[in-house]
């Protein structure tokens, strides 16, 4: 008897689209971990920007990329991450961090080494994993993906009713502009602007495009 293979719900879009809080519910509702690949590119901008290298020396940022130790884990069903040890916690939603973190992630060697860590993560379990570039490049042969989006008003209002402060246009810019796994609409996704939707009504459009696409769920 064949074991069964693990799931992948991919679901991406743009900063405070609402998709980690979409991720966190369906991951919730179904059993799957939950997987915030942005936060592992925040952990390592963390790293670089505690070492005070300059962010725009790739070539500074690429070997500290090979000098420190990244530790994936989870935790009550979330992933984690480590950096040679440490738990970075509430400092990654630093708004230095919401500044910088787009520059770093856009580094080729950077997004290697970490989309083969996010990959790892399917070996254990059936996840739902947020990104940029879940559906497009980490994992685009699931048939689960999702385009979470939001008018660019409701974005910055998200963001600030969460008090952070950071300039989203030049996110965007920088995430839909770069050379390695730009942010964009993966095929065959299904495509969902939350701009008037609560989290709830986002959460059961998403459950019932996953029913019709034939996910099994308990």
């Amino acid at each position: 008897m064949e074991e069964a293979q693990n799931n992948v719900i991919a679901i991406d879009g743009p900063a405070a689209s609402g998709k980690s809080s979409v991720a966190s519910k369906i991951s919730e509702k179904i059993g799957y971990l939950h997987v915030n690949s942005g936060l592992m590119y925040r952990a390592f901008t963390w790293s670089v920007l505690r070492s005070g290298i300059d962010l725009n020396d790739s070539v500074s940022v690429i070997q500290h990329l090979n000098s420190v130790s990244l530790n994936c884990g989870q935790s009550n069903g979330i992933s984690t991450l480590t950096v040679d040890g440490v738990d970075p916690g509430a400092e990654l939603k630093a708004a230095k961090i919401n500044e910088n973190v787009s520059l770093i992630a856009a580094i080729e060697e950077v997004r290697k080494v970490l989309v083969s860590k996010q990959r790892e993560y399917l070996e254990i379990a059936s996840i739902v994993m947020e990104g940029r570039d879940i559906g497009s490049v980490v994992f685009p042969e699931t048939p689960y993906k999702f385009y979470i989006d939001a008018s660019a008003e409701v974005r910055a209002q998200r963001r600030m009713a969460e008090g952070g402060s950071d300039d989203l246009e030049r996110r965007d810019r920088i995430d839909a502009t770069r050379k390695v796994s730009p942010l964009k609409i993966p095929d065959d996704a299904c495509v969902i602007d939350t701009s008037e939707m609560d989290l709830e009504q986002v959460v059961t459009e998403v459950l019932n495009v996953l029913k019709v696409r034939g996910l099994e769920m308990v």
